[in-house]
């Protein structure tokens, strides 16, 4: 199962930066407008998941960045965002890797939405994080489109057949 978490820390990077080299190249107004989409923004979806990444990686490590609301906005502008992204990626990459065969320990952590006390094993909770990367970033995506960024190809099979993540399911 670890593999399987490493092939996802994987694909969470790379269409991470395909993203945001499309975003990048919108002009930082069309960036903030609130195109509809759940959080608004694409710079306000972007902030969500990489706000929500570092809640869960500090409910797993007890360590880094923790905001209190999944709505925060930490990082005003790109540049930052896509900075703290990166951090992110490599962050939850080495953190996959360092795993031991333990997924089934309990991780008790306090639901900011829920404002209650939740007590799950590791990996569903593992799968819920990179699904809901997944689920925010197709918000994402449709938001760069409707601002006349490019439609990307980010399925994972897609990715899977790229010669440099062949290893990932050999």
């Amino acid at each position: 199962m670890k593999q399987q978490f490493r092939m996802l820390a994987a694909y969470n990077a790379w269409a991470n930066q395909r993203l945001y080299a499309a975003a990048g190249a919108l002009d930082e107004a069309a960036y903030h407008t609130d195109k509809g989409a759940f959080f608004g923004s694409l710079h306000n979806t972007l902030t969500h998941l990489v706000v929500a990444d570092q809640i869960w990686l500090h409910r797993f490590t007890g360590t880094g960045e923790s905001p209190k609301s999944l709505a925060a906005i930490p990082y005003p502008d790109f540049a930052s965002l896509k900075v703290a992204r990166e951090i992110g990626d490599q962050r939850l990459a080495a953190y996959v890797d360092a795993l031991d065969d333990d997924l089934d320990r309990i991780v008790t952590y306090r639901a900011l939405s829920l404002d209650q006390t939740i007590s799950q094993r590791l990996w569903p909770l593992l799968v819920h994080m990179f699904n809901h990367q997944t689920h925010h970033r197709g918000q994402a995506h449709a938001t760069l489109t409707a601002l006349g960024g490019p439609s990307l190809v980010l399925d994972i099979a897609y990715f899977l057949n790229q010669p440099e993540h062949a290893h990932l399911v050999a």
